[in-house]
């Protein structure tokens, strides 16, 4: 999008000089510029610059000089001009126009010196790691494989352990290893050795950009480089030094920061070229070339994604628990990372601090945290055991909203790819939980859900999850990968078919099967406060008329979530599994498990750490553990959580964390 077709002001006996931009079109008004008297006009040029002759607005046919040697002089004949090539020296081109009375014979002249320079600010704008010269789609931004446009990342990481903050909070570059996070920009000028007097180049960024955008220049590359921040927070411009003949300045740039509801994510970068008409008279632009890059969003990864590391935080209470992971993740192929007490300093949560996800340009790609505004004994651990080179940060907390267990992270999850009624979303969409509709209940903070609807990629869809004591959305919905077309299930926690399965067993005669076994006296479970929970039966759970109610309650809770995840992620029955669960209601009428929540469980790729349920045993076996693993196609392991984590209403998912793979589709092909 290049700026820079201007009007020149002609007088006959007059020569002028003046610069002009390779691409851009010069004109001059030859019926203003004529002496009384004449009638006609003639043009020579040079071979350096193309002519035409504009009658009416309409181009004459054959109208370059030399294909005739006299024009008509009428009202509002135009004459137009460019250069296809830059000047060697300044002045080295020239048109003159001589104009002539009834009888063709001369009156005067007029005359046009002119200065080719090629003048391009070029980026990556076919997204293909590569800047490519003067593409013509480098101005604007457009989704889809199609589309084109730059993209830029946020320097969310942190390359050197001596500063405090990421990357994008500071101006300065320390290493090579910076450069590499950003988005490389080419200047490209050509022209004589010194532009003439008067003249200047500068890049420029709106002021409304100014905190979303830095860029750096690489200054004397032959004794030692150092990397110049010339735009971005306080400064607006940069005079750049033209070098002269064809020279390229490499800038680099960073994001700031990602989308947010305040900012759609695009940056726009100019450069002007600047003339002064006399000593003393301010610049003003004759040439504007501009370029736009979109901030590349965060991404969050499903299940269904590969694992790569596993977090959990050491207690004094858990080591058996994180003895039982550790087996699973060495089953699975991925690495166990311990979060020791001096950092988790007694917080347990690992799921709800934070969320694991990525960012990706054509150029790079490294993974990112999302720190959670419920700042328990955890609040530390991204900033001082993640960030780091390669690894980035961002977090969002709400200046005036209280914080509620809905911030927490187990209340944000996000589905595999999916396809609904036609429309493709190839990185599956995020599920927050929410309140009701009708009643002001608890919600997850607005600044967070403005910083996840902004990604745009990954449409949230807004679930029902304050039914719940504890209010996330991983206690009822979870997805598994399969090895068919459909690549993935659905999971739900049903109160229905735990009472359906406790009937079939009442039925084979199984209704004294007991509960919670091995579990001694008076045991901490959530949902289970009898003093001896020895003699919990199936005939005492099916008996008891207020479990009942309120396990129907419950189930209309995620029946009405199942709706709203059908229709928004485009699912049939047939891609839903539903697991056994059963929930009870504390004093304020919220919904606590009564066993372990099999639902919350961690998966990685064909392994699953499920909650050990204590179900009933029927012929030595659960018959909850045996009917989840009827159900599903993957190794199920089935981890004894109750001490450390169900007691304090949380499981296995909630006390631990995985980092995943990044989607291999790029984002940018999506069409939101």
């Amino acid at each position: 999008e290049m700026l820079g077709d201007r009007t020149l002001r002609l007088q006959h006996g007059n020569r002028i000089e003046a610069l002009c931009v390779l691409g851009t079109r010069l004109s001059v008004d030859v019926y203003g510029a004529a002496p009384a008297g004449a009638v006609s006009f003639g043009v020579k040029h040079t071979e350096g610059v193309s002519v035409e002759v504009v009658c009416q607005g309409q181009a004459e046919v054959g109208s370059a000089p030399g294909s005739r040697t006299r024009w008509p002089l009428d009202e509002g004949t135009v004459l137009r001009f460019s250069m296809s090539r830059a000047s060697t020296e300044v002045n080295d081109n020239k048109v003159t126009v001589s104009f002539y009375a009834e009888g063709g014979q001369p009156i005067n002249q007029a005359g046009v010196f002119l200065t080719g320079i090629g003048i391009s600010l070029d980026v990556d704008a076919d997204r293909d790691g590569v800047v490519e010269k003067n593409n013509p789609n480098k101005a604007s931004w457009t989704w889809g494989p199609e589309g084109h446009g730059a993209i830029l990342l946020v320097s969310c990481d942190k390359e050197s352990p001596f500063t405090p903050a990421s990357d994008c909070n500071d101006e300065r570059v320390f290493s090579k290893k910076d450069l590499l996070d950003m988005s490389q920009m080419v200047l490209r000028t050509e022209g004589p050795r010194r532009l003439p007097r008067g003249y200047e180049i500068i890049l420029h960024i709106p002021v409304s950009d100014a905190d979303k955008v830095g860029v750096f220049h690489v200054q004397n590359p032959f004794f030692g480089q150092r990397y110049v921040h010339v735009l971005g927070w306080r400064k607006l411009y940069h005079t750049v030094q033209y070098t002269g003949g064809a020279a390229e300045l490499d800038f680099f740039i960073e994001g700031l920061r990602f989308p947010d509801d305040t900012f759609s994510g695009l940056v726009t970068i100019h450069v002007s070229l600047l003339e002064t008409l006399a000593e003393g008279i301010p610049h003003t632009p004759i040439f504007t070339d501009t370029v736009v890059f979109r901030v590349a969003p965060w991404i969050m990864t499903p299940n269904t994604l590969a694992p790569v590391n596993v977090f959990v935080c050491s207690m004094k209470d858990n080591y058996l628990f994180t003895k039982e992971i550790k087996n699973l993740v060495n089953k699975a192929g991925c690495e166990l990372k311990v979060c020791f007490g001096y950092i988790n300093r007694g917080d347990r949560w690992m799921q709800d601090e934070i969320e694991f996800g990525y960012t990706h340009a054509p150029h790079k790609s490294f993974p990112v945290v999302l720190d959670s505004p419920r700042d328990g004994g955890l609040e530390q651990f991204p900033i001082k055991e993640l960030l780091g080179p390669d690894f980035g940060y961002v977090s969002r907390e709400p200046l005036f909203e209280a914080i509620t267990s809905l911030d927490s992270f187990g209340n944000l999850e996000v589905s595999p790819p999916v396809t609904v009624a036609g429309k493709e979303y190839p990185l599956g969409r995020i599920l927050i939980g929410s309140s009701f509709p009708i009643a002001a209940g608890r919600r997850m903070t607005r600044v967070v859900r403005d910083f996840l609807y902004a990604q745009q990629v990954q449409a949230p869809v807004e679930l029902y999850s304050d039914w719940l004591s504890v209010g996330h959305v991983n206690e009822f919905v979870t997805f598994v990968p399969t090895s068919d077309t459909k690549r993935f299930r659905m999971l739900m926690a049903s109160p229905a078919a735990c009472y359906k399965l406790f009937r079939e067993k009442q039925k084979e005669g199984q209704g004294e099967a007991t509960m919670f076994k091995g579990k001694g006296t008076g045991f901490a479970f959530a949902g289970y406060s009898g003093t001896d929970t020895k003699r919990v039966t199936i005939n005492k759970v099916l008996s008891n008329d207020i479990l009942v109610q309120q396990n129907q309650y419950a189930q209309r809770c995620i029946d009405w979530n199942r709706d709203i995840l059908k229709k928004e992620l485009g699912l049939m029955e047939e891609d839903i599994l539903d697991l056994p669960a059963l929930f009870k209601l504390d004093k304020q009428g919220k919904a606590m498990p009564y066993f372990p929540n099999m639902v919350t469980m961690i998966i990685l790729a064909k392994d699953l750490g499920i909650p050990k349920p204590f179900g009933p045993m029927v012929g030595g076996e659960c018959c909850l553990e045996r009917q989840t693993r009827s159900l599903l196609e993957l190794r199920c392991r089935f981890l004894e959580d109750v001490a450390s984590y169900h007691g304090r209403l949380g499981e296995v998912r909630c006390g631990t964390n995985v980092q995943r793979r990044p989607f291999t589709f790029k984002w940018w092909h999506v069409t939101p």
